[in-house]
């Protein structure tokens, strides 16, 4: 709804009572300390000391050190005010092996992490798996098999059993079109594997982990069990245009559908199926795995960063993102782009919203991610962030005009609490609301991060 504050007579945009504010991040971007406590590597371990894939050759080994910072780190989100923070877990520091004995040095970091997050007043959100796959596991064949779909799922119910009693909300995956078409289908994430077929046994076999581990925790008694997506608003350079409608309904299915569909309502789009076809014929889904991936969740957690545009022309060569789209090409729209080059389009968020809730009713929306990388840098103390601040403050007026429009929202998670480990990216892209110097650990918020404050207090903008 939107007031009128009475101080200065302008319009507020309130968000809803119970609305949900925090921060996210994800263990390998922050928690440093690799080698520590029982800890084996990850494939993410392994990607970021092959040369030429991560900037200067950078790695996660110490990151923002927060396995021995949370305590600053925690009392940082509680001056502010949010009320949820979504971390990750990592696996290999509870199963060193991916499948074994559960390390008991790995469950007492976040023993400690939760508690003091409850005594600060921050719900935890807790994030299953952010990508750090154990590499014991990639070394027998990773997402591409399906034993790994089983292994996570039991690995879910050794955090759940020592966490269970403290932690509310239970995320299964982040981001699975990354786990599996950047990771195995394009080499830009790890495992690094460029192999298109696996792209869509690895999709298959994280959706179908998701499923197992999301029964598996409802069993165990988790109150609320979520999934997060990366989604994107596909457009077509003309509506009027079939080749451009179709080319955008193709790369849509390739990104969205994709997942979405299974987990809402437990079956393949049957194009997307077709699609699969080609690449692996469909001998990997077997009898049941659909109705498995429909495993019920609470509420579909929905990152969002940039839109997409593409438009039909022959000739072009299949995109490696989007393996078997030839024909189709994705021409760079006239918007301002972030600090990653990611065009910038706060309505391209209320479209997605709205479409979600008209596709998919019956499930309740989360922001689980939503933020901007910038170049910027700490001068006398302060960090002046003012495009960053202009990105939060748009998206949010995008957020709350789709719950005017009827949208169920839930809540609203920056990304990210402070400047990490950017993946392939290595430091060089700064996402934060807090500014971090990797030399010193100093910490310091950004006028960003002064201004979330704000909204938070408010509960609006």
């Amino acid at each position: 709804m939107t007031q009128t504050d009475d101080r200065t007579g302008t319009g507020l945009a309130l968000f809803p009572p119970a609305f949900r504010w925090g921060v996210a991040t994800a263990a390998y971007q922050i928690e440093g300390a690799t080698a520590e406590d029982g800890r084996t590597p990850s494939i993410w371990d392994t990607f970021s000391r092959t040369p030429g894939r991560v900037h200067l050759g950078q790695t996660g080994d110490v990151a923002c050190d927060h396995y021995h910072r949370y305590a600053e780190d925690v009392a940082l989100m509680r001056d502010l005010g949010v009320d949820t923070y979504r971390f990750s877990i990592s696996w290999p520091r509870i199963k060193p092996d991916g499948t074994g004995p559960v390390n008991p040095r790995g469950l007492d970091f976040y023993d400690r992490l939760v508690d003091t997050l409850l005594a600060a007043g921050i719900d935890p959100m807790a994030t299953l798996y952010h990508w750090d796959l154990p590499q014991t596991l990639e070394d027998g064949g990773g997402w591409t098999v399906r034993d790994t779909a089983h292994h996570f799922a039991a690995y879910a119910e050794a955090v759940y059993d020592r966490l269970g009693d403290r932690i509310r909300t239970w995320t299964t995956l982040n981001e699975p079109w990354c786990s599996a078409f950047l990771g195995y289908g394009t080499r830009d994430q790890a495992p690094g594997r460029a192999e298109p077929a696996s792209a869509f046994l690895a999709a298959h076999h994280l959706l179908l982990g998701h499923g197992l581990a999301a029964r598996a925790l409802r069993a165990a008694g988790a109150r609320e069990v979520s999934v997060t997506v990366n989604l994107t608003p596909v457009s077509p350079r003309d509506p009027q245009d079939r080749h451009d409608v179709a080319a955008a309904r193709l790369v849509d299915g390739l990104h969205n559908r994709i997942f979405l569909d299974p987990i809402v309502y437990g079956r393949y789009p049957a194009d997307m199926l077709e699609h699969t076809a080609r690449f692996t014929g469909l001998d990997h889904i077997l009898d049941g795995d659909e109705e498995l991936i429909g495993a019920p969740i609470d509420f579909l957690g929905v990152n969002y960063y940039a839109p997409t545009h593409v438009a039909a022309k022959v000739g072009t060569p299949s995109s490696d993102r989007f393996p078997g789209t030839e024909g189709v090409e994705h021409p760079d729209p006239d918007l301002p782009v972030t600090g990653m080059g990611w065009p910038v389009e706060a309505d391209g968020l209320r479209r997605l919203l709205v479409r979600l809730a008209r596709d998919y009713p019956s499930t309740p929306l989360m922001i689980t991610e939503n933020g901007a990388a910038y170049p910027d840098s700490a001068e006398d103390g302060r960090v002046a962030d003012a495009e960053r601040v202009d990105y939060l403050r748009t998206h949010l007026l995008a957020a709350h005009q789709a719950i005017q429009e009827g949208v169920d929202l839930r809540g609203y998670l920056a990304w990210s609490l402070m400047d990490n480990f950017e993946w392939a990216y290595g430091y060089d892209k700064r996402f934060g609301l807090v500014h971090v110097d990797y030399d010193t650990q100093t910490r310091i918020p950004k006028d960003s991060a002064l201004w979330y404050s704000g909204v938070i207090g408010r509960n609006g903008l």
